[in-house]
């Protein structure tokens, strides 16, 4: 196998394989560059974050354990409650392999705080080369209470032939000298910001209608099953900026979205930085992973889900509020993201998750 990250096949040779192992798998759960990972029934409410370094995930839960629960039936995840959640995924890595996992897009919107836990690992979210083992997912509903069961998924894992290949600035680029990673809202080409990755700017313009959307503190439960369903007015408040400028307030969560358009190439993906103090004191993006397609032809805007860590936090439009950094697939992708796998945010604008009307 090449170096480099994966594509559509290579996951798919990799179930045949049986090095990854799933007994419900279904084949609409591979993306263009990674895997969406999905809920078991078992289920652990817990009152501490934990790494199982040393040992099995499971011999430090008696530690921990508030109460277990069968998500056979739909559970609600109370807002700040911490839940361990087995995947039914689990690997049977080989050939130096590794990876990492990040929530999916839908999940960040929803500011659901969730990371993957694997037995003898001191990190969260990276996969040991050639690992053997279950994945288990940690699950903190931070702005809403939120019903889950078992087969929903709220993160995706993406592995790696042998190493890394990221883009340095000067193949960025060269790449978009040739073709092009940025446009602006007229779909004309515009020069990239490149600085250790390809800069992101905030658009709070006063010509937008809605420059931001903050959730509610006392929304009604989501049922994370039901898409299109949920009645935005009753979870999000929408902001109309005056100036240009927008305060970040601490214990609120926005959705905001970048003033360029952005375009990932069929050969690479892209990852956004999830915190980079040099930007501001603020996180943005749960998610931080674009596959590749992602904005073809007319370019998609980025969505940014920012909170602010300790203090209030003044943005102002065309800040720089996000880098991305791009990597090569071991190949081109034979799938790419949008209509034909049923891509949610292709060619999206300022866009609340799958779950509103």
């Amino acid at each position: 196998m090449l170096s480099g990250s994966l594509t559509y096949k290579d996951y798919d040779d990799l179930y045949n394989k049986g090095q990854i192992i799933n007994p419900y798998f279904l084949k609409s759960q591979i993306q263009p560059s990674s895997v969406d990972l999905t809920l078991s029934e078992e289920c652990y409410e817990i009152n501490a974050s934990f790494l199982s370094p040393k040992t099995n995930v499971r011999d430090k839960l008696s530690q921990i354990l508030v109460k277990k629960i069968d998500l056979n039936e739909r559970f609600v995840f109370e807002k700040n409650k911490t839940f361990l959640v087995k995947l039914n995924e689990s690997l049977n890595l080989q050939d130096s392999i590794f990876g990492l996992c990040n929530p999916k897009s839908t999940t960040g919107r929803l500011d659901i705080f969730c990371r993957t836990v694997l037995n003898n690992s001191d990190e969260y979210e990276k996969i040991p080369i050639n690992y053997q083992g279950e994945m288990f997912i940690e699950i903190t509903s931070r702005s809403f209470n939120l019903e889950l069961q078992k087969g929903d998924s709220l993160n995706q894992m993406r592995l790696i032939s042998v190493k890394h290949i990221y883009l340095d600035d000067s193949d960025l680029q060269k790449y978009h000298n040739e073709n092009y990673l940025t446009l602006n809202d007229k779909n004309i080409k515009i020069q990239p910001n490149i600085s250790c990755g390809l800069k992101l700017s905030v658009d709070l313009s006063h010509k937008n209608i809605t420059n931001a959307y903050v959730a509610k503190h006392n929304a009604p439960n989501l049922c994370f099953q039901k898409v299109r369903f949920h009645k935005t007015s009753d979870y999000w408040n929408s902001i109309k900026t005056q100036n240009g400028t927008i305060i970040i307030e601490k214990n609120n969560f926005y959705i905001l979205k970048s003033k360029e358009k952005i375009h990932i190439p069929k050969n690479m993906a892209g990852e956004m930085i999830p915190y980079d103090t040099g930007l501001g004191d603020f996180r943005v993006h749960y998610a931080g992973f674009f596959d590749p397609g992602f904005g073809n032809l007319n370019g998609s805007f980025a969505v940014l889900e920012v909170k602010t860590n300790e203090v209030p936090f003044l943005l102002e439009d065309g800040q720089i509020i996000a880098r991305i950094k791009y990597e090569m697939l071991n190949k081109d992708s034979d799938v790419v993201y949008g209509t034909d796998i049923n891509s949610n945010y292709q060619n999206q604008s300022l866009a609340l998750s799958k779950h509103f009307v």
